[in-house]
């Protein structure tokens, strides 16, 4: 790559972004600090965000399978009844 490709690609003089960067990084570190946040908190509750989703797409595949069942030990009977009912026609 050449500078000109680097710069366009970053949005300005590479250095410059840096500083920028870094500056940033510390006005939102302070505002965080404030709050009473640390980066740990923040990894910890990220990790258990994907966690509960994984659990929760787990609860609601096997609440479907349950609402499955129920709904088949009805609908399933009923079918051949039918079936066998119009096949006696």
């Amino acid at each position: 790559m050449t500078d000109k490709s680097i710069g366009r690609f970053m949005g300005g003089s590479p250095v410059w972004v840096v500083i920028q960067l870094v500056m940033l990084s510390v006005v939102v570190g302070v505002i965080l600090s404030a709050l009473g946040l640390d980066p740990l908190d923040i990894v910890s509750s990220l990790r258990r965000l994907v966690e509960h989703l994984f659990s929760f797409g787990f609860e609601t595949v096997e609440r479907l399978w349950r609402y499955f069942l129920l709904g088949a030990v009805v609908v399933l009977p009923l079918w051949l009844i039918l079936r066998i009912a119009r096949g006696l026609r």
